[in-house]
């Protein structure tokens, strides 16, 4: 029978293995300190099993023939295309109305923006007037789960990152672009580059950028994929995606819904500001204090973990 020290020591080399995993998967990666501290880090666990059970190969780039009910979006582009151009020029491709976006709040700074059509479970009021037809195409695509018009300004970029959640692969289709090798996206190193009418399907948690550096804008269509996975993995992807990920959908306009994470990632957000004004003070004990919280929230989640063995 295994022992409560025994219990921890199997968790804990779980988390480790699953970060270092993480941290070195592909050929490109963040800096360890910033690793530590990424959101990447804390999904690591469940990413690993889903890395795991994937159908498809976890490689940077996908090709899209892999994924054939996605045709009916891709045929529809040019009517998908006509909605978002008038929403771009009506200025409805915008930046969140507040604190309420976790998961693009930093794209916000370089001038990105977007309006979301579907998210895990939610059609927001504002897309379903604003987009009646590109709605009723999504419709016709059970396994995209989030969508969204994405726009991107000349000479705008986004730094190196990852997205926190691999349940999910990234599908982009160009409405209106460049068609220029100088507005790209790089993938674990890889580098591709959109045209009007052709789609792009990545994983999103290799270690990605994006740099415009033309004169003109960038709109596509993004959407989130349900990642193929095999056996159970498959069932439980599905409530992570229902239960963790449906949490997240926020608004476009006032009034409309805010999930969860969403709805408590706003005080969150303005408690940061003094942690930045703190650092601009004193970074020695910036540092003390965040490490010191970070190792608390640890020793909670490892102590939430093991309670129910603490009555044995």
């Amino acid at each position: 029978m295994h022992t409560l020290a025994d219990i921890l020591a199997i968790l804990l080399a779980f988390l480790l293995t699953a970060v270092l995993f993480v941290h070195y998967r592909g050929r490109v990666r963040l800096k360890f300190l910033r690793q530590v501290t990424d959101h990447s880090t804390f999904t690591a666990p469940y990413n690993a099993l889903v890395y795991l059970f994937s159908k498809v190969p976890t490689r940077p780039f996908l090709p899209p023939s892999e994924f054939p009910d996605l045709a009916p979006l891709n045929e529809a582009w040019a009517t998908v295309r006509e909605e978002g151009l008038r929403l771009a020029r009506e200025e409805k491709v915008r930046v969140a109305t507040g604190d309420n976006d976790l998961g693009f709040h930093t794209f916000f700074k370089r001038g990105w923006t977007r309006f979301y059509l579907r998210w895990y479970g939610t059609t927001p009021p504002s897309a379903l007037r604003e987009c009646p037809r590109t709605v009723e195409i999504l419709n016709r695509v059970p396994n995209v789960k989030g969508a969204m018009f994405a726009l991107l300004p000349p000479h705008a970029k986004l730094g190196r990152h990852r997205d926190p959640f691999a349940g999910s692969l990234r599908y982009h289709l160009g409405l209106a672009t460049p068609n220029s090798p100088d507005c790209w996206i790089e993938v674990d190193g890889q580098r591709a580059s959109w045209r009007d009418g052709e789609v792009l399907i990545f994983d999103e948690t290799f270690v990605h950028e994006v740099k415009n550096e033309t004169d003109e804008h960038r709109l596509i269509l993004l959407c989130d994929v349900e990642r193929p996975l095999r056996g159970p993995m498959s069932r439980v992807n599905r409530w992570m995606m229902n239960r963790v990920m449906g949490a997240t959908v926020t608004q476009n306009e006032e009034g409309e819904k805010v999930g969860a994470i969403n709805r408590a990632f706003g005080p969150l957000y303005r408690l940061s500001g003094y942690g930045k004004r703190l650092k601009a003070q004193d970074r020695r004990l910036y540092y003390t204090l965040k490490y010191t919280t970070l190792a608390l929230v640890a020793a909670a989640v490892v102590a939430a973990i093991t309670a129910p063995y603490l009555s044995l």
